[in-house]
């Protein structure tokens, strides 16, 4: 306390020598005005529309100055407002002879810098607006000086360090905004004295500790804005008696815990109340359906427990309700179906049950309902979207993982704005309406994992014929469903814009429909698991764009056509268990995108082509089961980050090529049922990675190398039934393996336990022996610890294949950081537990996980039915072994197998940039866009150029950015990433990248190179300032995102810019109107159609860091 007292004594010292000064200073004027201001005007280093320098002249009198107010009884200076100017430079001294100033308003520029200390003698200040500058330093004591003050805004600029606690001397403040700084530390307890308060606007800082009690008694506050910072405690108990006149209570995304308090009620006018991304716990207060003015309600993203309460039914004017990622159970109250405003109701990843009441379906406002995730049941109602009294709004519809049951309405096409409809993994029954395809603006259709069949009366799946009406139609899913049907010949009537086609275990019958070859778009096409015959039609040729292509479990008969190797995309292949005869094309080579090859299965009698050997980045090679003759070459050594290498059941014969020792990633290695013969390589032992080896029923001799007993993560091994001699090896991965794997041999001899007769023991003198014995010790220590590092970064899984042919797989490329076990996966995510469920896609899911090291990370889970894709995160592991940089996302490690894989992931807490952009409860501001955008050029110009071969990531977009708790961003998914040889820096038939964001070289050649990742960025620049995806509906024709924006260039920029950055109530408006479009140029040249006239990464960064310092003075704020 006497510390506090000297603190305060000290303080009102400064304060009065900086009054006395301000005396000393010689006695002011209207001439001290001027001095004052041209003072101003000098530090000026940037007036755009140079008002300062046409309108600030001695010649004429200051009170005719653009933005200069003089009272009308001394003539002096009495409001400054020079506002949204596009002035660029410092504030000078001088500023502060204005000693009659009452309001100064330089917000919306870029002035930088520090406030300067002479500030302090505006004594009479009413006004203060410096937001959304550049400003920095931190924020000075000073300010308790302003005491006439009623509204502060240093909001949007740069400001470090703490809140000083003199702002209590400010007594008669109103509004006190400091949002989007970079401010630490609490929020002072002195805030409480400031009773005249109406606004508290902090939200966006890194602001820590505990909420001021004082606070809550201020009774004029109507405003508290406070999310996005890093608080932490519970709310008073009674937090409301005097907060009559609150109208918005914004705590969300902080740490708050403890139980969200019923007093909140008597807060009556309150219209916004957002409390989600905390850790509040306990139950939904009952009491809060009684704030009958609320107009959003949003508590998702926290740990409440309980049921919903009935009576949030009563908050009629409501129009938002989020109360998704808790832990809620019960049903879903009837009471809901009242609030007729509701335009957004999410209430998925909760515990929910029951069925979705009929009233909710009678909210003709709604617009998103998202109830995925639960455990909801029974049947749809089947007036869903019928009539004015139905669902005629609705544009999303998101059920998925569910428990509904019955039919699938067929009113549900009367809802004719959806564009989402996602029922995947429910148990819906009965044919699949052919009325959905009254859904015309539909781009999302799921319905797999359900029991849904055909039209009894058709032989065909009828359905797809009538969602030839639906021409913006991009994923259509209908995968595990018992439709024994035929694929109509209209499939090649779908949407042109068709790219993902997933049909996968739904007892399709017939032959593959020509039509097939239409869909000129598609990127993904799922047909197995099903009773396909007949040939591959020569039509597919024609899917140019095809990434994954999966035709497995099927009775497809012919050869394997020649025109898979026009897939110049292709990244991964499953022909496997079908008739095809003949030999293998042996043109695969020249599909250098290639990681993924599954002819296992078939009925192939050619030899294996040598040009297969050539694919070097191969992930996974299966041709097991098939009549492949031939030896194997030396060249099988080529492929060097192969995790999978199956040849078994075949007709192999010679030797097993030693430089198969030089394969250290792989996992599974399988030549079983073969012909082949002499010794096993004693170069075996160089495989560190592997843990499957079989080897048997072959005609091999000899010895069993010892080496291998270094193999340590070796768990299966078979080299029964071949003419081996000598001693099974006991020490290492031995000590596990039974007699089963070395049975049916010539002369093996070794331990009891593996049924053979003991080996003869070498005569060797004492002393001898015991040297043998301690250089053995040594050279076992070297190996384990030469191992150990080698093979640290390693993650190993084993799983056995569903028909009984044993198929361990893949493990990490080298280089991870660490070990991850599949069980610790399991157990770091709650095995796989909803409540951890960060985000769904057509891929996989993606859940937050905590490993025994306390680390917290995301688990990207690929789903079966996305089985094309899943050798992606391979190539994303062997990418950023070798990458370091702040703007790349780090790979902690990987789980992989034929049945499972996933990527452990570094967690980025803010998610991604696309969640940013489209969500209702998140907006980025100018600043934040500017900021995401340069480190997503940083990232880029350090693959393009910092590196020793350049990388071209290949398919950057929005869900491709990540976001820390920093808002730093983080270029991720590198599983289409290519490096470019040192002599090319072009390379052909390797792009991946998602259409809109695709180069137009990339779809018309093929070609790779760093500049299209600038195509990629100009296109994602131009979607982050315009809020507007390449794919949205508007852009069809000739019409696109790029041409939109050119088109727009520099006469009708408002039209394109997102709301949420500029309004037209803005003041002066044009002129930041004309600054932002110096983005959209940027981003112009970014997406050039020829590849050498566009912007090198280097250009890009320089030109970033120099635009920054004139935009980042507009972001939108609302408060």
């Amino acid at each position: 306390m006497k510390k506090l007292s000297h603190l305060y004594f000290a303080l009102g010292l400064f304060l009065l020598g900086s009054f006395l000064s301000c005396l000393a200073m010689t006695t002011p004027n209207i001439t001290t005005d001027q001095s004052a201001l041209l003072s101003l005007k000098a530090k000026i280093t940037g007036d755009p529309h140079e008002i300062l320098a046409s309108n600030w002249s001695a010649t004429s009198s200051v009170c005719d100055w653009r933005g200069v107010t003089c009272g009308s009884r001394h003539r002096r200076v009495t409001a400054l407002n020079i506002s949204n100017l596009g002035l660029t430079g410092t504030i000078p001294p001088q500023l502060g002879n204005l000693s009659f100033l009452m309001s100064l308003d330089m917000s919306r520029n870029n002035f930088y810098g520090e406030l300067p200390h002479e500030l302090i003698c505006l004594r009479r200040l009413r006004v203060l607006g410096l937001g959304i500058n550049m400003l920095s330093g931190s924020i000075p004591s000073w300010v308790g000086s302003f005491q006439q003050l009623r509204h502060f805004s240093l909001k949007n600029n740069s400001f470090t360090g703490f809140i000083p606690p003199s702002i209590s001397n400010m007594s008669k403040l109103e509004t006190f905004n400091l949002q989007f700084n970079s401010l630490q530390g609490a929020i002072p307890m002195e805030i409480g004295k400031l009773n005249k308060l109406k606004q508290i606007v902090l939200d966006y800082n890194q602001l820590s500790g505990f909420l001021p009690l004082g606070m809550f008694n201020i009774s004029s506050l109507e405003v508290i804005a406070l999310q996005n910072n890093s608080l932490s405690g519970s709310l008073p108990s009674s937090i409301c008696p005097r907060l009559q006149g609150l109208t918005w209570l914004d705590l969300s995304l902080n740490k708050l815990s403890g139980a969200i308090p019923p007093s909140l009620s008597e807060c009556s006018k309150l219209q916004v109340l957002r409390l989600g991304g905390n850790n509040f716990s306990g139950v939904m207060p009952e009491e809060v359906g009684n704030l009958t003015a609320l107009q959003e309600l949003y508590l998702g993203e926290n740990n409440l427990i309980g049921v919903i309460p009935e009576g949030f039914g009563n908050l009629t004017a409501l129009k938002r309700l989020y109360l998704n990622e808790n832990n809620l159970i019960g049903s879903i109250p009837q009471e809901l179906g009242r609030l007729k405003h509701l335009e957004q109701l999410d209430l998925g990843s909760n515990s929910l049950t029951g069925s979705i009441p009929a009233q909710i379906f009678n909210i003709s406002t709604l617009r998103q309902l998202g109830l995925e995730n639960n455990r909801l049941s029974g049947r749809l109602p089947s007036s869903t979207g019928c009539g004015p009294c139905g669902l005629i709004n609705l544009e999303w519809l998101v059920l998925f993982w569910n428990e509904f049951d019955g039919v699938t309405p067929a009113s549900i096409s009367n809802a004719s704005k959806l564009t989402i409809l996602e029922l995947l993994g429910n148990r819906f029954s009965g044919p699949v309406p052919n009325s959905l395809g009254n859904l015309r603006l539909l781009t999302n259709l799921d319905l797999a994992h359900n029991h849904l069949t055909t039209e009894p009366s058709s032989r065909e799946l009828s359905f797809i014929s009538y969602l030839t009406n639906c021409k913006y139609l991009q994923i259509l899913y209908f995968s595990e469903n018992p439709l024994h049907g035929f694929l109509p010949m209209s499939v090649g009537n779908l949407s042109t814009s068709m790219e993902r086609f997933y049909a996968y275990g739904c007892g399709i019958k017939g032959s593959i429909p020509d039509g097939i070859g239409n869909l000129s778009s598609l990127m993904i096409l799922v047909l197995g698991g099903n009773h396909l015959s007949g040939p591959v039609p020569s039509t597919m040729k024609y899917l140019q764009n095809l990434q994954g292509l999966s035709l497995s479990d099927n009775q497809l008969s012919g050869s394997i056509p020649d025109c898979i190797c026009k897939f110049k995309r292709l990244y991964q292949i499953y022909l496997g268990q079908n008739q095809f005869r003949g030999s293998m094309p042996s043109c695969l080579n020249n599909i250098s995108s290639l990681r993924g090859i599954d002819f296992a299965g078939n009925l192939l009698d050619s030899s294996i082509p040598g040009s297969l050997w050539n694919l070097t980045d191969l992930l996974t090679l299966n041709l097991s089961y098939n009549s492949l003759s031939g030896s194997l070459p030396y060249e099988t050594g080529n492929l060097k980050v192969v995790t999978l290498l199956d040849l078994s059941g075949n007709q192999l014969n010679g030797n097993i090529p030693s430089s198969l020792g030089g394969l250290q990633s792989l996992a599974t290695l399988s030549l079983a049922q073969n012909k082949l013969q002499g010794p096993i390589p004693d170069s075996l032992s160089h495989m560190l990675s592997l843990q499957f080896l079989d080897l048997s029923n072959n005609n091999l001799s000899g010895p069993i190398p010892k080496s291998l007993e270094t193999l340590l993560y070796l768990k299966h091994i078979n080299l029964s039934f071949n003419r081996l001699r000598g001693e099974i090896p006991s020490s290492g991965p031995f000590e596990n393996f039974t007699y089963e794997s070395f049975m049916s041999n010539d002369d093996l001899c070794g331990a009891q336990r593996f049924h053979v007769p003991p080996c003869p023991s070498p005569r060797i003198h004492k002393s001898s022996q015991k040297k043998v014995f301690h250089m053995l010790g040594i050279l076992s220590g070297i190996a384990a610890t030469t191992i150990a590092l080698t093979t640290a970064a390693i993650l190993l899984l084993r799983c056995r294949r569903k028909d009984g042919i044993s198929r361990n797989t893949d493990l990490l490329p080298m280089g991870l950081p660490k070990m991850i076990s599949y069980y610790e996966l399991v157990q770091a995510t709650n095995g796989y537990d909803e409540s951890n469920l960060l985000g769904k896609g057509s891929f996989g899911s993606v859940y937050k996980g905590i490993l025994m090291d306390g680390t917290v990370v995301a688990v990207k889970v690929f789903t079966l039915l996305a089985e094309v894709t899943s050798g992606s995160f391979d190539t994303e592991c062997e990418v950023l072994r070798n990458l370091r940089h702040r703007n790349l996302t780090k790979v902690i490690g990987s789980c992989s197998n034929l049945d499972f894989k996933a990527l452990v992931l570094d967690y980025k807490s803010n998610g991604s940039l696309e969640k940013w952009l489209y969500s209702h409860n998140h907006c980025l501001d100018l600043l934040q866009r500017i900021s995401i955008m340069m480190d997503v050029a940083s990232a880029l110009e350090y693959l393009h150029f910092s590196y020793t071969t350049p990388v071209v990531h290949c398919d950057l977009k929005p869900s491709n950015i990540l976001l820390d708790e920093s808002m730093v961003a983080h270029v991720s998914d590198f599983g289409m990433a290519k490096f470019l040889d040192e002599e090319n820096s072009v390379l052909h038939t390797k792009s991946l990248a998602t259409l809109g964001y695709l180069a137009p070289e990339c779809g018309l050649e093929g070609q790779v190179s760093t500049r299209v990742d600038v195509y990629s960025f100009g296109i994602v620049l131009m979607e982050t300032f315009s809020r507007m995806k390449p794919s949205d509906e508007m852009f069809k024709d000739d019409l696109s995102l790029k041409s939109w924006i050119e088109e727009s260039l520099p006469d009708a920029t408002t039209q394109v810019i997102d709301a949420n950055l500029l309004g037209r109530q803005d003041e002066h408006f044009n002129e930041k109107l004309e600054c932002i479009s110096v983005i959209f140029k940027l981003a112009l040249s970014c997406c050039a159609d020829c590849p050498r006239d566009r912007t090198n990464m280097k250009d890009v960064v320089a030109a970033l860091q120099k635009i920054k310092r004139q935009l980042e003075s507009f972001p939108n704020i609302s408060a």
